[in-house]
């Protein structure tokens, strides 16, 4: 009898492989077989300190990344359209690494909330390569950073802490700014990119929404209030703090009530979501 492979395992392929094309294939792949009930809730592999990329796009510091504009020619659209694709990217090897790295801490319900979130990942990234490549660019073709990754590392030793920052601080940054992105793509004529980044607002909802609700569970298992831990934990990782206007709505509904950021300063440099 086959040895049954382990959600360890599955989630470690993803984090290896540097292709675009293939690592969405093992997203999907590693999402599907869970669903299947083919995957043993175990986690014996040891993640990545970095996920494998691809020779391209060339990474860079995020001080050194070129400045886009806000003008309408095709050229700035095409380099916002590979910003939010590389963010996309990181973003499957995000949610796979919060499986692989803290699945054994929670109940298998974290791995079905995260298996959905990492092959909803994959599914934007694809979307937004295929607008790249209709305009005759391709994902790679810019240069991108890696501050994402960065903000992973510094939070690899505690699962509150990733909770914290990249579902209810990183991702909740997009639900502030996507709206107001895809009113730019409207404006331009760009209304199949603009469907797409619409897509992807209304699915990053649920994004924050699990890493509210796995938050709060880590929270009430280690006993502490969630709101004043979330608020030192973004004071810690997020230097300065956070940058409004924020949308309340969105972010209510994913749990992310104004008792979690309200009040807290300013963020004047966080260059992480365009």
């Amino acid at each position: 009898m086959t040895e049954q492979i382990t959600v360890g395992a599955a989630v470690l392929r993803v984090l290896q492989t540097a292709d675009p094309v293939a690592k969405v294939m093992a997203a999907r792949h590693a999402a599907r077989e869970w669903r299947l009930g083919r995957l043993a809730h175990a986690f014996s592999k040891t993640m990545p300190d970095m996920p494998a990329r691809p020779d391209h796009p060339v990474l860079m510091r995020p001080r050194d990344m070129p400045r886009r504009g806000k003008g309408t020619s095709v050229p700035r659209r095409i380099a916002l359209i590979h910003a939010l694709a590389h963010i996309e990217f990181v973003a499957i090897d995000l949610a796979f690494d919060m499986i692989g790295r803290f699945g054994s801490q929670f109940p298998p319900e974290f791995t079905d909330d995260w298996m959905r979130v990492g092959a909803e990942e994959a599914m934007h990234f694809a979307l937004l390569d295929r607008r790249l490549r209709d305009q005759g660019s391709f994902y790679g073709a810019l240069p991108a950073h890696d501050g994402l990754w960065d903000t992973a590392k510094e939070t690899a030793h505690d699962a509150s802490a990733r909770l914290a920052i990249v579902p209810m601080v990183l991702e909740a940054r997009g639900l502030d700014v996507t709206l107001n992105t895809v009113e730019r793509f409207k404006r331009q004529g760009d209304h199949m990119t603009a469907k797409v980044l619409n897509r992807i607002y209304q699915d990053e909802i649920i994004h924050v929404s699990c890493g509210t609700k796995w938050f709060e569970f880590a929270c009430e298992r280690i006993n502490l209030p969630p709101h004043d831990h979330w608020r030192q934990l973004v004071k810690t990782h997020i230097k300065g703090g956070l940058k409004p206007p924020f949308n309340d709505s969105a972010r209510r509904t994913a749990g992310l009530t104004r008792e979690y950021y309200y009040g807290i300063e300013l963020l004047t440099n966080m260059n992480l979501h365009p």
